[in-house]
């Protein structure tokens, strides 16, 4: 892609990468692919804000050179130090002797601990100040953990443009359009905010209400993150979906009265179980998602238990312990920590002993889950337990419907 005027004298030069795999190392992204934003000012000083990932330097700095020579550059505005949106810059200190860098005091040391970058020519900015460009001005804005605790958002007066970071992002690699409204299938990275956030940002649920509180009284035409959508048309549309998001994260706020019912089955007992859960659910008209944890990567599994009240857990024992991919579905979940305090309903079959469930319990223990109630059953389960299974997931609908009304 050619970079693409925001603004007068305001561009976005991000890239797409289609060749990261597993974003962090950890969330699939091979289908979608992301976008790094990066955001040049022209002006009678040059900025720029925010870089991309190491590998794709190279088209980084073709993009910043359609507009300008990378040695007339000012400025590197460096909202967040994660490698995903600094990784270029060390060739691009080579290449830009005069730059000087701003960010947070934090930033400053962990350039140190990331790239051995020691500069005089460091501009610390704290909350609230403001950098003169010409006709342009940039004010920094505090938002530590969201998602890293040095992590600051810029703002720029006159276009009431806010480059927002890791902030109000997504995955998807931008197809075409960079804008809103300008782009056919919304709705899709819609939904890679949503895993986005499930993924990347939900642990720091708290710090992210903060930040959008802080921000309330700031006129924003234009929100700018760094992954994903540049929002012009409605900037008000992914901030609302951010703040319902953390809300959902946080466990006095009510969830849709949806079941997320993750299962693991070894023989298919425990599956033939979970159908008939299943049947008692549709009995009571509750939205359900049967998962399975053995085909479906964690970073779905967190969006989906994200947005829903109800969650039902259905696996085996597998030689004394709990099923391993269930096992370590809900240690992500337990490391997330958003589904805490949640009442959840589990189910599951053994062999010769009933082991799963203590390890069940030691994962979750942090969550401070309340269990709705449990089945267990000896090798495959009979007319008599598939009965009870029915009536189990109908009174579960209830209780869910009970709790989100």
């Amino acid at each position: 892609m050619h970079t693409v005027e925001i603004k007068p004298g305001i561009f976005w030069v991000g890239v797409n990468d289609h060749q990261t795999d597993y974003f962090e190392g950890l969330w699939p992204i091979i289908d979608e692919g992301i976008s790094y934003n990066s955001y040049l000012i022209k002006d009678e000083k040059n900025a720029i804000i925010d870089l991309a990932k190491e590998l794709t330097t190279e088209e980084l700095f073709n993009q910043i050179q359609e507009k300008i020579s990378l040695s007339d550059l000012d400025y590197l505005v460096i909202n967040h130090i994660e490698p995903d949106h600094s990784g270029a810059i060390p060739a691009l200190l080579k290449l830009a002797p005069n730059l000087t860098l701003v960010g947070t005091q934090k930033t400053q040391n962990m350039l140190t601990c990331f790239y051995g970058i020691e500069t005089e020519k460091f501009l610390v900015a704290n909350d609230g100040d403001e950098l003169s460009l010409g006709r342009h001005t940039l004010k920094f804005i505090s938002t530590p953990n969201v998602h890293w605790p040095e992590t600051m958002m810029t703002y720029e007066t006159s276009e009431q443009i806010l480059f927002s970071c890791d902030a109000f992002g997504s995955y998807g690699a931008l197809q075409g359009g960079i804008f809103d409204d300008e782009v056919q299938n919304k709705d899709f990275y819609i939904q890679e905010a949503q895993r986005y956030y499930a993924n990347i940002v939900s642990l720091f649920k708290k710090a992210v209400i903060s930040a959008i509180k802080k921000l309330a009284d700031l006129p924003v035409k234009i929100i700018a993150p760094s992954h994903g959508l540049v929002w012009r048309k409605n900037p008000g549309e992914i901030v609302e979906l951010y703040k319902q998001w953390s809300e959902y994260c946080i466990s006095s706020f009510p969830r849709p009265a949806g079941i997320v019912m993750l299962v693991g089955s070894m023989y298919g007992n425990t599956q033939q179980l979970a159908e008939a859960v299943a049947q008692g659910i549709a009995d009571d008209n509750v939205p359900l998602k049967m998962i399975d944890v053995l085909r479906t990567h964690a970073s779905h599994i967190l969006s989906d238990v994200m947005v829903n009240e109800g969650l039902i857990i259905g696996a085996p024992t597998y030689e004394g312990v709990l099923y391993p991919p269930m096992a370590h579905t809900l240690s992500e979940l337990a490391h997330k920590r958003f589904a805490s305090e949640r009442t959840v309903a589990r189910f599951g079959s053994y062999g010769w002993n009933a082991g799963g469930l203590r390890e069940f319990d030691t994962i979750t223990a942090c969550l401070r889950w309340e269990i709705f109630d449990t089945l267990e059953f000896c090798g495959g389960a009979t007319d008599d337990e598939l009965a009870k299974a029915r009536a189990f997931g109908a009174a579960y609908a209830r209780l869910i419907k009970q709790k989100s009304s």
